[in-house]
């Protein structure tokens, strides 16, 4: 299966329904009163961590997400149904962040959890709802609450205890191989893993889970390579095991790579970089091995726990297995982002604009929106409390600032009438 780890998909919560406007209608009972119920409310927008899931990949294919509308309202005051919510099942460990203003609104880090991220539009209120000693027979009814499309991103981020981390072809799955059943590919060329992999370490009667993280390079923090893309996954690790080829077998110094590797994650992230970490000084068994491994623990001195090993003869790995369960004893659990609560927005946000359109004045704008969506032309008092609106939201004395007269002409929405004052 193609393992994906980020997408982007859009997600709508549901429309509320919208009131209805109706009148009691019974044999012998005259001028029967209002009856419109309330419409329902609109489906939220749920996240939920599927521990079955491993992949973002399902995001690729659909991106679009939304959440049921609630029911309109009906005649004999009966409400209209709820929209069902929408739930959007990912892998455990994904965030969920909004495009637009940067916030995660979503850190699903914990296997069951969910979380609402978009509410559901508010049901509008049915004619009934109007009536009043004055005004006893209300011929419109109020819409259901419209809700916006966000579009987030979604970023999946492995949830394991401990992360092998190391420059290509040090030995890292090899290693997972040795202490874990998991299975990655190993060959004996650079970036041979090229997705993380997981295994479940077994020490007496403890485990944890362990990560093998993709080969990192120089500049890996800026990006190079596949940067980013592996330095994501060592995110919530709660500590690092550093794996260095001892051996220099290609040419390479197992101090300079160490300090190569500190500095990209350094760079990347102060917190990463400050993880506990223990060094697998790996393939001890072959020559020269031996000098580099007094030269590493020279140079690091005693603050520096390092652990000669051989992945391929699976030796010298129980001290380090005790020296890591001893320390996850002292770590917090995974690391978890601080979630925020999603922009939401609705469709009737107050407030306007007037622009032209040659010398006609078009006004838009939530208010605008929410005035056109709950006037009915046909009833005249209806249009009286239209009129009310522009008066008392100011539009009207927005328009005679913008140099509107009685020869002009007002858009809103599909409306055009004369400017009248």
């Amino acid at each position: 299966m193609q393992f994906v780890d980020k997408a982007k998909i859009a997600i709508k919560a549901g429309d509320g329904g919208d009131g209805c406007a109706s009148f009691h209608r019974e044999k012998y009972v005259a001028r029967g009163g209002p009856d419109g119920g309330d419409g329902g409310r609109g489906g939220n927008v749920v996240f939920l961590a599927d521990p079955n899931m491993s992949t973002l990949l399902d995001f690729k294919f659909m991106r679009h997400y939304r959440a049921q509308r609630g029911e309109n309202g009906k005649a004999k005051l009966s409400r209209g149904k709820n929209g069902e919510d929408l739930v959007i099942r990912v892998p455990v460990g994904t965030l969920v962040r909004d495009l637009e203003s940067g916030r995660i609104v979503a850190d699903m880090h914990i296997p069951g959890k969910s979380r609402v991220v978009l509410h559901g539009g508010r049901g509008g209120k049915g004619n009934a709802r109007f009536a009043t000693p004055t005004r006893q027979s209300p011929r419109f009814a109020q819409p259901g609450q419209k809700t916006l499309e966000h579009e987030v991103e979604l970023e999946l981020m492995t949830i394991a205890d401990v992360g092998l981390v190391g420059l290509p072809n040090v030995g890292k799955s090899t290693i997972l191989s040795v202490l874990t059943s998991a299975r990655p590919k190993i060959a004996n060329y650079h970036f041979t893993t090229l997705t993380p992999n997981l295994g479940v370490v077994q020490r007496y009667e403890q485990s944890f889970v362990l990560a093998d993280i993709p080969g990192l390079i120089e500049g890996a923090a800026e990006g190079a390579g596949l940067g980013h893309d592996f330095l994501r996954h060592v995110e919530r690790t709660r500590m690092l095991i550093h794996v260095l080829d001892v051996s220099g077998s290609e040419g390479r110094d197992p101090l300079e790579d160490f300090q190569q590797i500190k500095a990209e994650l350094m760079r990347y992230s102060q917190r990463l970089a400050a993880l506990p970490q223990l060094i697998a000084a790996n393939k001890m068994d072959i020559t020269g091995a031996q000098e580099n491994l007094a030269r590493l623990r020279s140079a690091l001195g005693p603050s520096v726990q390092i652990f000669p090993v051989s992945a391929a003869t699976a030796q010298g790995f129980g001290p380090l297995l005790d020296a890591v369960l001893q320390t996850l004893k002292t770590l917090p659990q995974t690391y978890a982002f601080e979630e925020e609560e999603m922009p939401e927005g609705h469709r009737y946000t107050p407030g306007f604009q007037i622009e032209m359109d040659g010398d006609v004045f078009v006004v838009t704008g939530g208010s605008v929106e929410y005035l056109l969506d709950t006037t009915y032309a046909e009833d005249e008092e209806s249009m009286r409390r239209f009129q009310q609106f522009l008066l008392k939201e100011g539009i009207i004395d927005a328009l005679k600032a913008k140099g509107a007269s009685e020869e002009s002409t007002i858009r809103m929405g599909e409306w055009e009438f004369d400017f009248i004052e």
